[in-house]
């Protein structure tokens, strides 16, 4: 018997998201666990404009289509946010997006960092 996978997908509040969703979805297979989670730094203004409520609107609806809840959390410090829910719920496999090139280099530096915080999980970039 093949040992179940705990996906975790980690989206931002924006639409284009759903590609990650849907890579996480395509991971699995009988039996596994699908986790979307959105970290929100405490520093940042949230929902600050109508479109990010729309955006993550519309990635609770995807998530919930393919048998995920979607979950937001409020921290300040966010790697260690989202290293915490891996550990918590036996996270096996990361995905996360890849930040265009020249365009905010904290979304790599996030990825490294994570490696090292959970070296067990599988990473994922899509």
């Amino acid at each position: 018997m093949k040992d179940k996978k705990n996906i975790m997908v980690c989206v931002t509040q924006q639409k284009t998201c759903e590609r990650l969703i849907m890579g996480g979805h395509n991971e699995m297979e009988e039996g596994d666990n699908l986790f979307v989670i959105h970290v929100v730094s405490e520093k940042d203004n949230f929902l600050y404009n109508s479109n990010d409520g729309e955006a993550l609107e519309y990635l609770f609806g995807v998530s919930k289509k393919v048998g995920a809840d979607l979950t937001v959390i409020r921290s300040k410090n966010v790697t260690k946010a989202i290293s915490d829910f891996a550990m918590k719920n036996d996270i096996t496999h990361i995905i996360m997006g890849s930040s265009p090139s020249g365009e905010d280099p904290e979304n790599n530096s996030i990825a490294l960092i994570l490696k090292k915080m959970l070296p067990k999980a599988k990473f994922i970039i899509i």
